[in-house]
């Protein structure tokens, strides 16, 4: 197994090489917008302060030259100082990877467990109130664009019913625990401050529950599909003509065989939730990723783009490397393909 993890991940460093190149490319295509956003038009029409700001930034060298820093400064851990803030752009990362990890793996065991086992039950029992229940979560979930999704389930839970905490990690005045994780939950029950805890989980649930529902969807609906193409196999059959119990085949024969796809639209649903979810996090004030991603596109803030686009590189390729291992535990003949 180890063996295997290992060529998986070396098969992905092309791939995060080939990311780095193309979003450098991207991000140096317009670099007079880059100087006008930046200055100003004003500042733009004296030669003088452009020249000095491209030079400041390295945009007076060849692209190739340009290219060949950000690598070797990249094999320092060194993703360069963001043009807005003019901080680290690894600082800046880590303020908002932690809010989006904690977000997203809420969202993701919200969301599994219970649609793995919608779909299991609507696929054994067909036709019945969970077949229906199922397919009416899939199709809601899916035709419901998310961002519309959150502004009904704030309008109700939050302004009208009062039930739930609103946009934010933290009721206002309220100061966050000592970082250790940089998740607001995590720290507040590792310095035990319980109070802390309960309200940084409260303002977690909406967004969460949103994004759950989404994601639910989707695997709800591809496990119903193929829990139903592998009860219908001739080994399940067979299972049953040796006297193993409805709940033995089902969980041992028919899940195991149908696990793969499964795992395949989880992995990529989870990776997608990491890579930062703008519009969500932007109605519930959601400090993480995706919302830096998109303040830094908008100012053209290059090096924390760039910064961006190599975490989500990096949390794709660990995603996919974790899937490929769960395929070699579900299924150990992959192992040797």
């Amino acid at each position: 197994m180890i063996r295997f993890a290992v060529r998986r991940l070396l098969l992905a460093i092309p791939t995060l090489v080939g990311i780095t190149l193309v979003t450098f490319l991207i991000a140096h295509t317009l670099p007079e917008n880059l100087v006008l956003v930046n200055l100003g038009d004003r500042a733009t029409q004296d030669p003088a302060t452009v020249a000095a700001f491209k030079r400041k930034w390295g945009l007076d060298q060849p692209l190739p030259v340009q290219y060949l820093t950000y690598v070797r400064n990249l094999s320092r851990g060194d993703l360069g100082v963001s043009i807005m803030t003019s901080r680290p752009v690894w600082q800046e990362l880590l303020l908002s990877l932690p809010a989006t990890i904690e977000l997203s793996g809420t969202a993701m065991l919200l969301a599994v467990p219970p649609a793995i086992l919608l779909g299991i039950l609507a696929a054994v029992r067909r036709r019945s109130v969970w077949d229906v229940l199922a397919r009416l979560t899939s199709s809601i979930g899916l035709a419901v664009p998310t961002f519309w999704l959150a502004i009904l389930v704030l309008i109700a839970f939050y302004f009208q019913l009062g039930w739930a905490k609103g946009p934010g990690r933290l009721d206002s005045g309220l100061t966050p625990p000592p970082t250790v994780t940089g998740m607001y939950t995590v720290d507040a029950l590792l310095t035990g401050d319980l109070a802390l805890f309960g309200n940084a989980l409260a303002h977690l649930i909406l967004p969460a529950v949103v994004l759950a529902l989404v994601s639910a969807a989707f695997i709800v609906r591809i496990t119903r599909e193929r829990m139903i193409e592998a009860l219908a196999q001739d080994f399940v059959r067979t299972a049953h003509a040796k006297g193993l119990s409805a709940r033995a085949v089902t969980g041992r024969h028919a899940l195991r065989n149908a696990l793969i796809p499964i795992i395949t639209v989880a992995g990529t649903l989870y990776a997608q939730l990491m890579a930062g979810t703008v519009l969500t996090e932007t109605i519930f004030s959601w400090p993480g990723l995706g919302r830096y991603a998109f303040s830094s596109a908008a100012s053209l803030d290059f090096p924390a783009v760039l910064g961006v686009a190599l975490v989500v590189g990096v949390i794709y390729v660990l995603v996919n490397l974790t899937v490929d291992v769960l395929y070699g535990i579900v299924n150990p003949r992959i192992r040797f393909q």
